[in-house]
């Protein structure tokens, strides 16, 4: 599978204090999808918003590839993962995950497929 993960969309699904530290959330996700991606062969990509977390610089990391916004503000991330999926050559491959109803859309009309954050973490090994 190919995955292209709206990052703090399946962050924010599990309200467990992560809002008091961005950063440290963002590389407990990644690192989760470091190891689905492992664990499954799984083609992973992640795009956060806000600022880039500095010891986690865009690129790939152990088989995730971190992407981040262009832009601050609304629905950056989400205009990133549109981006990412219209520059695509087989954007019909990919499963975006994510919530929200606009990105679901947009990416809908593009070709790809949409899945809530909850089945990613259900395939994810249980968070520490």
């Amino acid at each position: 599978m190919r995955w292209l993960v709206d990052g703090m969309n399946v962050i924010g699904s599990r309200p467990d204090g992560w809002w008091r530290d961005r950063a440290g959330a963002a590389r407990r996700l990644t690192a989760r999808l470091q190891e689905l991606a492992a664990d499954s062969g799984d083609e992973i990509a992640v795009a956060f918003e806000g600022g880039k977390v500095p010891d986690l610089p865009p690129g790939r990391h152990g088989g995730v590839e971190v992407l981040y916004a262009r832009r601050h503000g609304p629905d950056a991330a989400d205009d990133r993962i549109v981006e990412a999926v219209g520059a695509d050559t087989d954007p019909a491959s990919l499963t975006v995950v994510t919530s929200d109803r606009d990105l679901v859309r947009r990416v809908q009309e593009l070709g790809a497929s949409v899945v809530g954050p909850g089945e990613l973490l259900r395939r994810m090994r249980p968070a520490n």
